[in-house]
């Protein structure tokens, strides 16, 4: 064979594998709203480049003459049938520079709002993360949101509230600055959730109150199962929150809590006992004390678990707390067990109604 003939075959070669690698089936598209970029899809057709959203940046989180506890932000995230693979949340807590961070230990989540626009005592809001400030301190943390994925698709308002009683000018702090971001990364998942369900939007059940048992207060739910779901989990959150009453319930008192799905049972101890060591470091205060599935200046973890797929087409969840009594509160026929020394009657310090704050998704799988 000539020198050009080798040449000739040698195009030829390199035609033919251009041809097989062309960019046909380039869905091509702009993930608007997001930093990263248009995204190639892997073999399985998912897109191949990591994709960051950023939510939030030093959002403002305060309570002055202007009410700021409960920020709004709309964001865009990409569409659900862009199969990404892991989804992580970013999420800090930074002092402002003039009057730093709010003094005290404030409950706080992170949740999607469905109905924009309505007022906010009619807002339904889907909670997608729960954490509770640190004192005095910033903080920051990463969350694998990965089942949630149905819920961080399109356009979404997002939400972050802070339980904040301070803000510019007030002598304990000016509030918090909050940034949350939210990265995409490609790759294949073991299973991918379709769609998520709200089960129990948040609620504060009291406890030890015999006249309110807590399946009383949080009645059994029955939901449809979305069509063409393959598993089923629960994805819930749980802390105790009240002290100084027997046993210095609801916040300093481990609980068994079940969740009873289709005649099974499921149930954990709710209870926290590493807040030296995965709390933020530096804070004042008691952030080092076990609790009720919390600490200050830490992100609550979920709680996540397979439930059964029922036969019909819907699923009955109920919930209750392992039975407990407070002997130590308003009413009661003889007053005894106060924890911190107070009488019975509630005073909003070292005596405070013990209750538990719950919310709980239910997420299907292909």
């Amino acid at each position: 064979m000539s020198v050009d003939d080798t040449k000739r075959a040698l195009c030829l070669v390199l035609c033919l594998l251009a041809a097989g690698c062309g960019d046909d089936d380039d869905p091509g598209g702009d993930a608007g709203g997001v930093d990263g970029g248009t995204q190639e899809p892997d073999a399985g057709g998912g897109p191949t480049e990591p994709l960051t959203v950023v939510a939030m940046d030093g959002e403002h989180v305060h309570f002055t003459v202007e009410n700021r506890r409960r920020v709004n932000v709309e964001v865009d995230f990409p569409a659900l049938d862009q199969r990404y693979g892991e989804v992580i949340m970013h999420f800090a807590l930074r002092c402002p520079p003039d009057g730093g961070c709010d003094w005290w230990d404030r409950r706080g989540a992170l949740m999607i709002v469905e109905n924009p626009g309505v007022p906010e005592e009619e807002e339904q809001r889907i909670e997608i993360s729960r954490f509770v400030t640190p004192y005095r301190v910033g903080a920051s943390w990463d969350v694998d949101v990965t089942d949630l994925r149905p819920l961080l698709s399109g356009r979404r308002t997002l939400q972050v509230f802070i339980d904040t009683w301070v803000g510019p000018g007030h002598a304990n702090g000016a509030g918090w600055l909050v940034d949350v971001s939210f990265e995409l990364r490609p790759g294949a998942l073991e299973r991918r959730a379709m769609a998520v369900v709200p089960l129990f939007r948040s609620q504060q059940p009291v406890y030890g109150d015999p006249a309110r048992s807590i399946p009383s207060q949080v009645p059994p739910v029955t939901l449809d199962v979305p069509t063409g779901a393959s598993a089923l989990a629960i994805r819930t959150f749980i802390t105790g929150h009240g002290q100084g009453n027997a046993e210095n319930c609801a916040e300093f008192c481990a609980r068994d809590h079940t969740f009873s799905v289709e005649g099974e049972a499921f149930t954990r101890n709710i209870w926290r006992d590493d807040c030296a060591t995965t709390a933020a470091p530096g804070q004042a205060g008691t952030y080092t004390y076990p609790r009720a599935g919390w600490c200050p200046g830490a992100v609550v973890h979920d709680w996540t678990f397979a439930v059964p797929l029922p036969t019909d087409s819907t699923v009955e969840v109920g919930y209750d707390v392992a039975a407990y009594e407070n002997s130590c509160r308003p009413g009661v026929t003889v007053c005894a067990g106060c924890t911190l020394g107070t009488g019975c009657e509630y005073d909003g310090g070292a005596h405070t109604e013990p209750h538990y704050d719950l919310s709980a998704l239910l997420i299907a799988y292909e």
